[in-house]
């Protein structure tokens, strides 16, 4: 028998990854879960208080909630301290848990959100153009270093599985090599496609509030058009947000609102706005299951995600002008809710478990395919 062991960056969110990593523990529920820090306050109990999890030293260092972001940079340091017992490691991983060894001979099988945006220039979250020359020389240096152990860590894993088309791609850009498998994480679209709503005259985002998920798009381009948008969601970012927004009766920011309020947002609103170039976009599935057209980016997995003409509509530039031209010709009455829900169920959680179960079980089998050519 296989002694398996879970794997996951690092636990003070409850966002798409945490719940892809609920979910395949759904399969392997005995396995133990390698982690850097768990905050309880921030997760449901169920199933997280369940799990057999195993954090790292930085657990214990203080102000971890507070810090939990800043400490996140220790993964390489921290993840190198781990020692397991499994002949097989299924990570769920941008970052630091890839690094995570199976014992020797052992396989590490690694599902991959997308390699890290902050160290590949998929996104800059903070911008240091008017820093001082030595932060931005140490800026340099640790990002040098880090994609150094990023290469080395992605070079010791067996097989990728990637969540998406878009980012094997990066995987294969990144770490010269291709994915040995695509499995589209969990999206939990029953509590949406059962709720039923008259679209409203707002447009609607949902997301966390940080920079590469220009939410700005969304504000600049309603704004030009004197359209109404409501922005669910929290982050680093809102204080920039807002300001962008002020003045402007027609910008609503809701903050951080439970589930079964974003169901209602989702399921009354004119349409998604989607202005992100994401790994997948688990809210645009979710906004299709709740029967609304998706008004995205064209671009990473809502290509994958978003049918052009039969869910939803796609603008070609980053740019607010693109977005807003894009809204200026939107007819909501073009999409059938029923449409937009069948497309959501492609992403139901039984098959993600069904397609990640038998992709471990396959390539689990297979020799490590070392840096393949690309």
């Amino acid at each position: 028998m296989v002694r398996r062991a879970l794997a996951h960056d690092y636990l003070y969110v409850h966002g798409g990854a945490e719940r892809t990593l609920a979910e395949a523990h759904a399969i392997w529920p005995d396995a133990p879960v390698h982690t850097l820090l768990y905050l309880r306050d921030r997760l449901p109990a169920d199933p997280f208080a369940r799990m057999d999890l195993r954090t790292t030293w930085v657990d214990r260092l203080p102000a971890r909630s507070r810090l939990a972001r800043l400490y996140g940079l220790l993964q390489p340091l921290a993840f190198a301290t781990v020692r397991t017992h499994a002949d097989e490691v299924v990570s769920f991983a941008s970052f630091g848990a890839k690094a995570i060894n199976p014992v020797p001979g052992g396989k590490h099988l690694c599902y991959c959100f997308t390699p890290p945006r902050f160290l590949w220039g998929l996104d800059r979250g903070t911008d240091l153009r008017g820093r001082a020359a030595p932060v931005r020389a140490a800026d340099a240096v640790v990002r040098a270093w880090l994609r150094r152990w990023d290469r080395a860590a992605a070079g010791r894993v067996t097989h990728f599985i990637a969540q998406s088309r878009a980012v094997d791609d990066r995987i294969a850009r990144i770490y010269g090599r291709r994915a040995g498998a695509i499995v589209y994480p969990p999206v939990a679209v029953d509590r949406f496609r059962d709720r039923q709503g008259v679209a409203g005259a707002a447009y609607l985002a949902v997301a966390r509030l940080e920079a590469f998920k220009r939410i700005d798009l969304a504000i600049e381009a309603c704004r030009r058009l004197g359209v109404p948008l409501r922005i669910a969601g929290a982050g680093v970012d809102e204080t920039r947000l807002r300001a962008l927004a002020a003045g402007d009766p027609l910008i609503t920011f809701l903050g951080a609102i439970p589930d079964d309020a974003v169901v209602r947002e989702m399921a009354t609103c004119r349409a998604f706005l989607h202005p992100a170039d994401e790994d997948f976009g688990i809210a645009a599935v979710e906004a299709q299951a709740a029967g609304r057209p998706v008004i995205a980016y064209a671009g990473g997995g809502a290509l994958e995600t978003v049918i052009e003409g039969v869910t939803g509509t796609f603008f070609r530039e980053p740019t607010a002008g693109s977005l807003a031209a894009a809204l200026s010709g939107f007819d909501p009455g073009r999409y059938h809710p029923d449409d937009a829900r069948a497309n959501a169920a492609r992403f139901v959680p039984d098959r993600f478990r069904a397609a990640l179960g038998a992709a471990v079980a396959d390539l689990g089998a297979r020799p490590q395919i070392g840096r393949a050519h690309v």
